[in-house]
């Protein structure tokens, strides 16, 4: 559970239901689409909106309305197992076991295969990664794909933004940390960014939103940084 004050928790509920998820731009409650990205966005009406709100109020995070899809998804997977498993059991009982001897023939054994002289497999020991502290800088001048996690408006204070680089560094998310986005030309000025990760395509970096999600961030996405 997220060490958030209740108001930090208020202002990250404000926050999602003002902001796009994927790019920051504003947006108002009936809107379906982000006119910056396109993308569509969460609905901050009626039951989901309700239970989103409770959620983060509580727990301080949200892994994000595409877990209750999942949800429903791995319970059919399983109640559909669990049923094939039933008939299988029930096919094997009704089923009448034959078994017929054979007298006066003599069968050959096969003989022992020769030893084979197996070498144990080379085992590697990866190098296990730094930890992150939260304090990750931006590369000057670099052009890359990062993982944000949640945009602050600078109203809000550096602060809040810090103290969720610290929690993301604590939940084991690389390279974890803050960017001013008003001094970035692909991202919307007024806003503190906490990122994570610096990769070299959008591929790399969609690969890595999983694990964002996983850790608690569940509005994450994969976002291109001009350095």
């Amino acid at each position: 559970m997220t060490d958030l004050s209740l108001d930090e928790r208020d202002r990250a509920i404000h926050t999602i239901d003002r902001l796009c998820p994927h790019c920051g731009a504003g947006r108002s409650r009936d809107q379906r689409y982000c006119i910056e990205c396109g993308h569509p966005l969460p609905p901050v009406t009626g039951r989901l909106a309700a239970w989103r709100r409770r959620w983060i109020r509580r727990l301080g995070w949200y892994p994000g309305d595409w877990v209750w899809a999942a949800l429903g998804a791995l319970l059919v997977a399983a109640a559909g197992a669990a049923a094939a498993i039933a008939v299988a059991d029930h096919r094997h009982a009704g089923s009448p076991q034959v078994i017929t001897a054979l007298g006066g023939i003599a069968v050959a054994q096969p003989a022992a295969p020769a030893a084979v002289q197996r070498s144990a497999p080379a085992t590697t020991t990866l190098a296990k990664p730094a930890r992150s502290t939260g304090r990750q800088l931006w590369p000057a001048g670099t052009t890359g794909w990062t993982i944000v996690l949640v945009s602050y408006p600078k109203a809000s204070g550096r602060p809040t933004a810090q103290k969720t680089a610290q929690q993301a560094a604590k939940a084991g998310l690389p390279q974890v940390g803050i960017l001013d986005s008003s001094r970035y030309a692909s991202l919307q000025p007024g806003y503190f960014v906490v990122f994570s990760g610096i990769y070299d395509s959008q591929a790399q970096a969609n690969v890595a939103v999983g694990s964002a999600h996983q850790a608690g961030f569940g509005a994450a996405y994969s976002r291109q940084i001009a350095g």
